[in-house]
């Protein structure tokens, strides 16, 4: 029995219907209403492909599931009717994105986390309405809350943050069959990196840091400095039963990446740097403190920020230290101690080691801890005896300026210093012929040497 092949008829009221045979061998009816013969024929294939690949047990092309996922609900009603596809699941927006937002809260996600999502949830449905659709947002719309975000003057780094969340939300509205097209595939949010608030903070500039600091910011300072701790998330989780003096280890917990597999927590060395600071803060340390940043400052600053971090706010502190060190505070402050530390450490030691001990991979090192210094070009172009830099290029550099300063000081625009180069091309000429045998002998033709 042939199962794919249907027929469209016109009633006379000019209304169309597609006719086929069934994979039951029932033979069954799709009302078009009134829909153009060009329409209509283009349907009836369509309804052919479903019907032989439901006959078939195959999976459908991706043309024909595209198709499926652009036709309306009343369509796709008629043809769940008959058995050609499932019945579709059709949510509106506001109804798909808080029922994501419990389940994200009912798995206890971070609390930054949730506030960061239901911030752009309530964007989406501020713009779009609660009651829109899924399926009525096309690309076009998407490229227009775009254009929203950006008319709101929201920083670039936000916007970008921002669309990546509302692309994972259609990309999960896809997956579970909600729309056929995520239309926030193409929104592109300008890539960012955190390259322009980089800043060195040099360990001369730490010390004068230390100097002024009380006895927990000194421990507070040395922790993101010379071991690259993430404040306040990990200073403040930081235990002395973690510090293992004896073998120069600490095991460092990480709340931020604790959700992910074996993510938790990492060993990061004592390193010399910091060996004295947490000495000194343990000798301070009240008997039986559990925290390496303790006492009064350190438990006020863990229950400000319970599980919201951010709430700790730890900044203004540390910008008036930076203020009585006699320094200008530089962007990110926290973020530049540990990147200072990474960058002082990825000149030393292996990438992959570096990365290991403060906690993120490679390719976020590179785009956003690792900074180029003066030192660096001061190293390669000053330090190394057998290179260039010490060679003979530079005394014979050194020698062309000086000769050019004796004979023709005036020269100093960029044709006049052409002229002065063939000058001097000619004159070596002239020195060589001199140099050449014939000329040695008073022949009245010699010939350049060789």
């Amino acid at each position: 029995m042939v199962f794919n092949m249907a027929s469209v008829s016109k009633d006379s009221a000019g209304n169309r219907r597609i006719l086929f045979m069934g994979a039951d061998g029932k033979r069954r009816a799709i009302r078009l209403g009134n829909m153009n013969a060009k329409q209509a024929e283009s349907f009836k294939i369509k309804v052919e492909t479903l019907a032989s690949a439901i006959a078939a047990k195959l999976p459908l092309d991706s043309e024909t599931s595209a198709w499926l996922g652009n036709i309306g609900d009343d369509y796709a009603a008629k043809l769940a009717a008959v058995g050609l596809i499932p019945a579709r699941q059709s949510r509106t927006l506001g109804e798909y994105l808080n029922a994501y937002l419990d389940r994200r809260k009912a798995e206890k996600s971070k609390p930054n986390t949730i506030n960061n999502l239901d911030r752009v949830i309530q964007d989406l449905i501020a713009f779009f309405g609660a009651e829109a659709g899924l399926r009525s947002i096309t690309a076009e719309k998407a490229e227009a809350f775009k254009a929203f975000y950006i008319g709101k003057g929201l920083a670039q780094p936000t916007i970008c943050r921002r669309l990546k969340s509302a692309k994972m939300f259609f990309r999960l509205a896809v997956q579970s069959k909600y729309i056929a097209e995520n239309p926030f595939t193409d929104v592109k949010g300008q890539s960012f990196t955190l390259s322009k608030k980089l800043q060195y903070v040099s360990v001369a500039d730490t010390h004068r840091l230390l100097e002024v600091a009380n006895p927990i910011w000194r421990t507070i300072i040395a922790l993101c400095r010379f071991a690259g701790l993430r404040n306040p998330t990990e200073v403040l989780s930081l235990k002395w039963e973690d510090v293992k003096f004896l073998t120069g280890r600490m095991v460092v917990t990480s709340p931020k990446t604790e959700h992910l597999e074996g993510k938790g927590s990492r060993i990061v060395p004592i390193f010399n740097a910091l060996r004295p600071y947490l000495e000194d803060a343990y000798e301070l340390a009240e008997p039986g403190e559990v925290y390496v940043v303790g006492g009064k400052t350190g438990a006020t600053y863990r229950t400000s920020a319970g599980e919201n971090w951010r709430n700790a706010n730890m900044r203004t502190t540390f910008l008036k230290i930076i203020r009585r060190a006699g320094l200008i505070p530089w962007p990110k402050p926290f973020h530049n101690l540990r990147a200072s530390c990474e960058t002082d450490l990825a000149g030393k030691e292996p990438l992959h080691n570096v990365t290991a001990w403060l906690g993120n991979t490679p390719r976020v090192a590179l785009q956003h801890y690792l900074q180029t210094l003066d030192s660096d070009f001061d190293r390669v172009t000053k330090g190394d005896s057998n290179g260039g830099a010490n060679s003979g290029a530079l005394a014979a550099q050194n020698r062309a300026q000086t000769e050019s300063a004796l004979i023709c000081p005036e020269m100093t625009n960029a044709t006049e210093s052409l002229q002065f180069m063939a000058f001097r091309r000619v004159m070596s000429d002239l020195g060589r012929y001199c140099s050449n045998e014939h000329c040695a002998r008073g022949d009245s033709n010699p010939q350049p040497a060789e």
